[in-house]
Formats: C-alpha cells, sequence, structure tokens
C-alpha cells in the first residue's frame, strides 16, 4: 500500500525536464526554430511544450538533449555569475575553441556534447 502512494506523488520526471529545458532556451533567449533543433523535434513540438500542453517522455533522444541543453544553461548561469546578458552573448559569439558559435554547435548532438564539455571544463579548472 505504501509503496503505491510513493507512485502515486512520485514527480514526472519528464515534465519536471520539459518546464527546466523550456525555462533554460527562454533565459538563453533561443528562438523556437533553434531549441526545435536542438531537441530534434518540430517547433509545433515546441510551442507544445511552451504551453504545457506536452511534456518529454523519459528514455527518448529529445529528453537527453533537453538534459544537455539544461546542463548548457547551469554552466553558463555559474560561469557568468548569473548575468544572463553574458550567458546570451555568448551563445552568440564566435568561439574558437568550438569552431564555431556555441549556438551553431548545440544544434547537433556531437556539438552539444561538445559545447557541455568546454563548458564543464571551463567551470572547474585544474
Amino acid at each position: 500500500m505504501q509503496n503505491v502512494q510513493r507512485q502515486a506523488i512520485a514527480p514526472d520526471r519528464g515534465a519536471i525536464l520539459t518546464k527546466a529545458a523550456m525555462r533554460a532556451a527562454e533565459r538563453l533567449d533561443m528562438s523556437g526554430r533553434l531549441l526545435a533543433e536542438v531537441l530534434g523535434v518540430s517547433e509545433a513540438q515546441v510551442s507544445r511544450f511552451r504551453k504545457d500542453e506536452a511534456c518529454l517522455a523519459e528514455h527518448t533522444k529529445p529528453y537527453e538533449l533537453a538534459a544537455m541543453l539544461v546542463r548548457v544553461f547551469r554552466s553558463l548561469d555559474a560561469i557568468s555569475g548569473g548575468d544572463e546578458t553574458v550567458a546570451r552573448s555568448w551563445l552568440t559569439q564566435m568561439n574558437s575553441a568550438l569552431g564555431a558559435r556555441p549556438s551553431e554547435r548545440i544544434t547537433s548532438v556531437q556539438g552539444l556534447a561538445d559545447v557541455v564539455t568546454y563548458l564543464d571544463a571551463r567551470r572547474a579548472p585544474i
């Protein structure tokens, strides 16, 4: 009986990650088109996410990509001291270490992984 109660009140991980990803995209001033490219979904689906009409399903590629996007945001937030203007600017400016604008790199899985790795290294220098 107690196990059933725990399942009933367990948070929906998909809904939580969807809200986090939408908030990260909003704070980074990402367009619906760019967000759709990053997550590998349609712009219409992004619109449904933003309106709380749909959420990411666990164990799917868009779910995993959204988790990485949230990680990018959290790293940028920490590096920039919470200054969204700095984070937005970093995302759109040419980055010689990445060989492109981060906003261009994050549209592919490998590019998103490279941006996460780059930011992780910047957050915790040895």
